[in-house]
This record gives structure tokens, C-alpha cells and sequence, in this order.
């Protein structure tokens, strides 16, 4: 009897054993995550190969639906609303489509997983998209990535065989950024002076951004505050409040124990000398050196 409840459990423990055995999937399974300004982008997918065939056209024929991958169908998450090739789609998860042809693709986002154009619903497509394809350097194995990224932008690049299809993607990080700043809590000091370098760094808002890191020197004066603060007064033609500004930055900086001052201390000497020489000469000395 114990004999036989012994290889029982062996035969179970090894049919157990091989049920935990994970074997390769013909296309791999891949995830791409890309941010764009404040965005992230999210591609989950599989990676068909070529393996000799001949892809569009052949293996995916023209004018048919394609899941744009394999295996599963291709989801995409966007983390905020985002703009595709001029269309907007909300924040949320997707499903990457695509109807391939010579000349065009249209690409498609849309709300319900399909691996096959039976399954697809046209009726659940969130945008549809036309998009030019472009020669591309031979690629074997179908992948999708990210190009020509900005803080605002992004083209979604989908390569395979010696195609690229490259739909354009935006997102108003700004808007979205300011909108943030607004809500940050101004008691917070590194809110406020991360607010003020970013429409410091945009070129924009500048007397929010004055108003934001004044709140943020009052709390507590540093070399990284002083030094925003001093270049958006330059920004705003203030060059005679701030060149001592910058001054002082610069000497709290090279008394600081601050890892990061290096970095910044070539700007900020540059700043103090620029600033100081744009400084208005009063009209009272100007006559002195004219009578001289």
C-alpha cells in the first residue's frame, strides 16, 4: 500500500513538474515604454520574423486587417489624452491595428482585442489614421519603437521587411505641466522652483514663474533658486537686480557641500558677467563721462 501511494505521488509530482515547463513562443512577446513630456506610452506585442517570406503584400496582404504583431492582439496605454496624427485619443488602454497597403496604412487605435478581421470591430475604432509608408533598412524581425522624440512629441515607429510606417504622436505637455503647477502646494519649495525652471525653460509665463520661485527663496535661499530666479529676471530685462543675484548664487554654491553646484557653475559665472555688463548706466553718470 505504501508502495503504491509512493509512486502515485511521483507520477503526480512529475506530471506537475513538466506542467511548470515554459517552451518558446514562435514570436517572441515584447513591451516598448516610452514618455513623452509627461506621457507614458506603453506597447505590449509579439515579434514575427521573416524566416525567407515575403511579408506585405504576401503574408500580410494589402488591404486586410493585420493586428499589427502576433500571437495576441497589440495593446497600447497612453497615461493622458494624446494627439495621433492630428486625432486625439483619451488616456486609457487600446489595441494597435493596422490595414497595410503600397501606398498608405491606415492605423488604427481601438477599444476591443482582435487577432483575426472576423474578431475586429471597425465600430469600437477610437481613431483611424492614413500614414505614408517609407523604405526602411532590412529588418527581420517586426518591431515596433519610438523616434524623433521631443518633450511634446513622438512618431510610433512600426518596422518590418524593409517597410516603416511612422504615425505622429503629440501631447500638450505644457498645458498639462502648467495645470500642475497651478495645483502644486505652495508651501512646497522644490514645487515651486521646479515650476519656475520649467516656464523658465519654455520661455513663457515669466511673471508666474517670478511669482512661484520668490515663494521659493522665502522658504529658503539656495544657489539653485538664486540662479532661477536671477535668470528670469534677465529674461523679463531686469539685468540690474539680476547680476547681484547671480553673484550670490554663485558664491552659496561654492560654499555649499552640494554634489551638483559643478554642473551649473560655468552658467552661472557666464550669467553674472553677461547680466553685469547689461546693467543701464544711470543718465547722472553718463553726463560725468561725457564731461571727462
Amino acid at each position: 500500500m505504501m508502495k503504491s501511494l509512493t509512486l502515485t505521488a511521483l507520477i503526480f509530482g512529475t506530471v506537475g513538474a513538466f506542467a511548470q515547463i515554459r517552451t518558446p513562443q514562435p514570436s517572441s512577446a515584447a513591451t516598448v515604454m516610452q514618455t513623452v513630456g509627461v506621457t507614458d506610452i506603453t506597447v505590449k506585442y509579439s515579434r514575427p520574423s521573416m524566416k525567407g517570406r515575403e511579408i506585405f503584400g504576401k503574408l500580410i496582404p494589402y488591404g486586410q486587417f493585420w493586428r499589427t504583431g502576433a500571437n495576441q492582439a497589440t495593446a497600447i496605454e497612453f497615461s493622458t489624452d494624446v494627439m495621433l496624427e492630428g486625432q486625439n485619443v483619451p488616456a486609457g488602454k487600446y489595441f494597435l491595428y493596422s490595414i497595410p497597403n503600397a501606398d498608405a496604412w491606415t492605423v488604427i487605435i481601438n477599444k476591443s482585442a482582435a487577432t483575426a478581421p472576423e474578431q475586429y470591430k471597425q465600430a469600437d475604432d477610437v481613431v483611424r489614421v492614413s500614414v505614408k509608408p517609407t523604405q526602411a533598412p532590412m529588418t527581420e524581425t517586426f518591431m515596433i519603437s519610438f523616434s524623433d522624440i521631443t518633450d511634446s512629441t513622438a512618431a510610433l515607429d512600426l518596422t518590418w521587411a524593409n517597410v516603416k510606417v511612422s504615425p505622429k504622436l503629440s501631447v500638450s505637455t505644457t498645458k498639462m505641466v502648467e495645470t500642475a503647477i497651478d495645483k502644486a502646494a505652495e508651501a512646497s519649495a522644490n514645487n515651486m522652483n521646479a515650476g519656475a525652471t520649467y516656464l523658465l525653460g519654455k520661455g513663457i509665463n515669466m511673471q508666474k514663474a517670478l511669482s512661484m520661485i520668490n515663494q521659493a527663496v522665502a522658504y529658503k535661499e539656495t544657489f539653485r533658486n538664486l540662479w532661477t530666479k536671477a535668470q528670469i529676471l534677465a529674461k523679463l530685462g531686469n539685468f540690474a537686480e539680476a547680476a547681484p543675484l547671480a553673484k550670490k548664487a554663485l558664491e552659496l554654491g561654492q560654499s555649499s557641500n552640494d554634489a551638483s553646484f559643478p554642473f551649473f557653475k560655468d552658467a552661472i559665472e557666464k550669467g553674472a558677467t553677461e547680466y553685469l555688463s547689461k546693467v543701464p548706466v544711470p543718465e547722472a553718470l553718463k553726463s560725468i563721462k561725457k564731461k571727462k
